[in-house]
């Protein structure tokens, strides 16, 4: 049964909006994965006194292939960008930095950031960051079915506590569906650029509101 203590919580994000949040101010979609990537800076600099021991973020799923060739180039190029600019201060604060999904439809320049912003920040204990790029949870799932020794739980990865999707949108699109069995879900219309401290402070008030059951009745309650 899922577990999790103020200490120990795991929040995952969709971050959604950031090309709408463009095109509402006359930008290119660009730059709202630019601001977004500022958000992701936010998110992650508050997550520990929040109480986040792991933070999984949705920077790219695989259906955002389907996007124009542009769109997808410059995402890339900013997620290289990102991983080189942000290893520092991951390694400077304690954080852990991993990327989850496909790698075989990846760059070699994003897979040589990648690969270099794991190694180096692999001794991070203060938060656990996982960043989903190229990721489908229904691939992962049939990819940890057909070839995990260990049971699926221990190759997908820890359960969700809190699952957050900014930008309107009211569904998981492909993202951590195994792991969020238990899940609390928040979705607000806030566009991910203009997601800030105090709404992810607002969003783990609410989780802690929250009574979770996981099927059984509260010790109070009886017959």
């Amino acid at each position: 049964m899922p577990t999790s203590t103020s200490r120990q919580l795991h929040v995952a994000i969709i971050m959604d909006g950031n090309g709408r949040w463009a095109e509402a101010r006359g930008l290119h979609r660009i730059a709202g994965h630019q601001a977004g990537a500022d958000a992701v800076r936010r998110a992650v600099e508050a997550s520990p006194d929040l109480g986040i021991r792991v933070l999984t973020l949705y920077a790219f799923s695989s259906d955002n292939w389907k996007r124009p060739p542009q769109e997808t180039s410059a995402l890339m190029g900013l997620f290289e960008k990102s991983l080189e600019t942000e290893r520092e201060n991951c390694l400077l604060n304690g954080v852990r930095l991993r990327v989850i999904g496909r790698r075989d439809r990846l760059g070699s320049s994003v897979l040589r950031a990648i690969e270099l912003a794991e190694s180096e920040t692999a001794c991070g204990r203060e938060l656990d960051l996982r960043i989903a790029i190229d990721y489908s949870s229904r691939h992962a799932i049939s990819d940890a079915a057909a070839g995990s020794d260990g049971g699926l739980e221990r190759a997908l990865g820890p359960d969700v506590d809190l699952l957050i999707r900014t930008g309107g949108e009211r569904r998981l699109s492909d993202f951590l569906l195994w792991e969020s069995a238990y899940a609390e879900l928040l979705f607000t219309p806030r566009m991910w650029p203009d997601f800030n401290e105090d709404d992810l402070a607002e969003a783990v008030r609410d989780f802690h509101s929250r009574q979770r059951r996981f099927g059984q009745i509260p010790a109070a309650v009886g017959f």
